[in-house]
């Protein structure tokens, strides 16, 4: 059962059988980037475990706290952004299109890819730190060298600077903008998509 066939007014079934943990853990995981993206990294954690259809307890088990949390749907995005950068036909504008869609999505993920706030020694934020470190590892791996973006720090402050555009009450209007803040740039976005695989679909 997927993660969307599988919801029903916005609640995931538990789940159960041999594989439940794992699966409770995944479907806490989507709860959560929605709920976060809904509602901000401030969200109770309590509407994470609604949305996933298990109860506190289960929640805490796989998230002790907001950090946990906030560190998983984090870890999934960089995942599927260096999934992205591995795929044979990879290209800086493909994975550049998984990384807006990431932007458009998750609140959180923009968090991580904004500017560092100086005197900010969060678990959170150190966590984010190295997880933008990651992210731009991928990026520069298909970054040609003439590249707009292929001087200095260019592309980490684009980054920066795209994430903190990325505002608006719907993904299209989130998306929307994302897109104008690339063209601004000059820079060419491939598709915006997900780049999924057997964990994100196995809940």
């Amino acid at each position: 059962m997927t993660e969307r066939s599988g919801r029903q007014d916005g609640r995931r079934p538990a789940n159960d059988g041999p594989r439940a943990a794992a699966r409770n853990r995944a479907a806490l995981v989507a709860a959560a980037r929605e709920v976060f993206a809904e509602q901000g990294l401030a969200a109770p954690l309590s509407a994470i475990a609604r949305r996933a259809g298990v109860g506190q307890g289960v929640l805490y088990r796989h998230f002790p706290d907001r950090a946990a949390a906030v560190a998983a749907v984090l870890e999934g995005n960089v995942r599927q952004i260096e999934r992205a950068a591995d795929e044979a036909d990879a290209t800086f504008a493909g994975v550049l299109g998984v990384l807006t869609w990431h932007l458009t999505e998750s609140a959180g993920f923009i968090g991580l890819l904004a500017a560092e706030r100086p005197g900010d020694r969060s678990g959170i934020r150190a966590h984010s730190l190295a997880l933008s470190v990651r992210v731009q590892r991928a990026l520069r791996r298909h970054l040609p060298d003439a590249h707009p973006l292929s001087g200095g720090e260019d592309l980490g402050l684009s980054v920066a600077m795209v994430s903190a555009a990325v505002i608006g009450a719907t993904r299209e209007e989130r998306e929307h903008r994302a897109l104008a803040a690339w063209r601004l740039l000059g820079v060419e976005v491939g598709p915006v998509r997900a780049c999924e695989g057997p964990e994100e679909h196995d809940v």
